[in-house]
């Protein structure tokens, strides 16, 4: 695991230097969906402390496991989420990557308060490529489309109204492609995008870029990545359906 976690770290700094800018500014979340709370250990003893999760229930056993390391560790929800899980997701995250629509802001803001949360940080997750099979907020054609980018500022600007809510940041699954590089203009995309709605939102963070995964994080990181999800090159392949919960 130390080697796994050494190679990435050390791509990461190589793609941030490339780009020229400073790797201080990467945050690398291992993907450890599917595997077991051991694995997760295993990495933190390797240095590694942010870890993303897409399932509330899978999630919340790793993370009474890991209960005497808390404090250590940083987990990101990453997949979707249902507004009936929000209350679970609002207890167990430090971030949540996936709120896709004003509905779901409006259920996380609400458990915020009720739990007595001063903050929760979430990240809007966008589809910047318009793919049926991605979720996310509905964002193509934002740059060329007067009418869409106007509905989306105005969707931001709501949530960002909210109470118990802080919007660090843009999120985006970009279409799989052996070519990274075909894959870039979702990211520069999605970076523009950011710019555009930290404008509209001054009183907002929004200084994080979740995208790029095993595969593509050297061309998200020269996009201006500032977290970057890694799963298969840090864990392994994933166990087969049904040998692990």
């Amino acid at each position: 695991m130390q080697q796994a976690v050494t190679r990435i770290q050390q791509r990461l700094a190589q793609a941030a230097v490339a780009a020229g800018r400073d790797p201080q500014q990467i945050r690398l979340i291992g993907v450890s969906k599917t595997h077991p709370a051991s694995l997760v250990a295993q990495a933190l003893e390797a240095g590694l402390h942010d870890f993303g999760e897409n399932r509330v229930q899978e999630a919340e056993g790793k993370i009474q496991e890991l209960a005497s390391v808390r404090s250590q560790l940083t987990w990101h929800l990453i997949g979707h989420l249902q507004r009936n899980k929000a209350k679970r997701a609002v207890q167990l995250f430090d971030y949540i990557h996936s709120v896709d629509s004003i509905e779901l802001a409006q259920s996380i803001s609400r458990h915020t308060q009720d739990l007595g949360i001063a903050q929760r940080n979430i990240l809007l997750q966008c589809n910047i490529s318009g793919e049926l099979s991605k979720e996310g907020i509905d964002a193509r054609g934002w740059d060329t489309s007067r009418d869409v980018r106007t509905a989306l500022v105005a969707m931001v600007q709501a949530v960002a109204q909210l109470p118990g809510l802080t919007i660090c940041g843009l999120m985006t699954i970009a279409p799989y492609s052996d070519d990274a590089e075909q894959v870039r203009p979702v990211f520069a995309s999605l970076r523009m995008l950011r710019d555009l709605l930290a404008e509209a939102c001054p009183h907002h963070p929004f200084n994080e870029l979740s995208m790029g995964m095993s595969g593509d994080v050297d061309v998200a990181i020269a996009e201006g990545a500032t977290m970057v999800r890694v799963g298969r090159a840090l864990f392994g392949e994933r166990p087969a359906l049904g040998s692990t919960v």
